[in-house]
């Protein structure tokens, strides 16, 4: 790390995916706000054609970015210059590739869902304390600045009065049916199903809307779950959260067996005073939200007042960011997402497998 008036963080890239190209065309986008400095120091593949590939096509406006080019992972994780690597391989590979960079005493900022199972998760942790090294989950979502505005909103300034229940649903159509065996969505060695891939974003709107900060261990909410299956594969889930000291609820939704239109209602956050819609793409992709007061007698909507947080980038900058704080300060996991959430979160999920039927071969090993 440097010593200039922000930190720079030199990134090592694992994979060359469709995540991936999304972490570093965030990283590479002119801002006024930056807190941090960002160098693509490092790009690794299964063949350095890709790798290639991928420095041509998302580096290519980028002059300044040399990073080396690797036919392999672990050439990254050896690479002296890397400051932290970013592990954008599909859910099913990051026990070994967090491993792998964690022996090397490589930091690491690895994607979500963090593991297949809690057991797992709890590995990764206990590997990372072992060696001294940074380790955190890249849940996204967490990092926004809208979300910092919209708990301070919820918990804070109570604008909804006391929140009561908070709904989200994530869809999009993957044809299960008809993909091969060997299709990560269909594969659960590599943790196929909906509830990892994209339940957990819908998850994580309930828990941050939910949950006010607390000093000592989070609440681990009551949960009444079910799944639905295409081929042995989760195509659907439903999971209601109970949280008996305050009586709040999360209905929480994920399917991959149908997609909504572009723009839409993400989540809904309701109050005894108002409510909140908030809006975007899909979950992960929030760019507004909404704060409405009570419902009248009418049935005319109220009126609302937007806070927009439309912007070029996606959203990864501010998880790189803030990594590079926490690197810059010597700390060993995310302020924004300690370990021990990142657990609790894959406790969750397993209990909803549990109800709802899915078993990975992780799980029985």
């Amino acid at each position: 790390m440097s010593d200039t008036q922000i930190p720079t963080c030199r990134w090592g890239i694992v994979t060359t995916g469709l995540i991936s190209s999304w972490f570093v065309a965030d990283l590479m986008m002119p801002r006024t706000d930056a807190k941090a400095s960002h160098i693509i120091q490092a790009i690794g593949s299964s063949t350095l054609q890709k790798s290639q590939d991928f420095a041509a096509k998302f580096l290519k406006d980028h002059p300044d970015q040399k990073p080396a080019l690797y036919s392999s992972y672990q050439d990254v994780y050896n690479d002296p210059n890397v400051d932290c690597v970013y592990i954008g391989s599909p859910h099913g590979f990051h026990k070994q590739h967090c491993l792998e960079a964690i022996s090397a005493g490589k930091n690491v900022l690895c994607e979500k869902a963090f593991t297949i199972n809690a057991a797992e998760a709890r590995e990764l942790v206990a590997a990372a304390r072992a060696k001294g090294t940074y380790l955190a989950e890249a849940m996204w979502l967490r990092h926004r600045p809208m979300v910092t505005d919209l708990r301070k909103l919820l918990y804070e300034e109570n604008v909804i009065g006391n929140v009561f229940r908070t709904t989200s649903d994530f869809q999009m159509y993957v044809d299960v049916a008809n993909l091969p065996p060997t299709s990560r969505y269909k594969n659960p060695s590599l943790g196929a199903g909906s509830m990892l891939d994209i339940g957990v974003y819908s998850l994580t709107w309930a828990i941050l809307t939910l949950e006010p900060e607390a000093p000592g261990p989070r609440e681990k909410p009551k949960i009444m779950a079910a799944q639905s299956f295409v081929d042995g594969i989760e195509v659907t889930t439903s999971l209601l959260l109970h949280y008996p000291d305050t009586g709040r609820q999360g209905v929480v939704t994920s399917t991959t067996e149908r997609r909504r239109d572009e723009s839409q209602i993400i989540a809904t956050i309701d109050g005894t005073d108002g409510f909140i819609e908030v809006e975007g793409r899909v979950p992960s992709h929030p760019t507004s939200f909404t704060v409405y007061p009570k419902w009248g007698s009418d049935d005319k909507k109220p009126q609302g007042k937007k806070y927009d947080y439309s912007r070029p980038q996606q959203g990864f900058i501010y998880e790189a960011d803030n990594t590079a704080l926490d690197l810059a300060a010597g700390r060993k996991e995310s302020t924004i997402m300690p370990l021990s959430e990142t657990v609790r979160v894959m406790e969750i999920m397993d209990e909803v497998r549990r109800q709802g039927g899915t078993v990975y071969p992780v799980d029985q090993a």
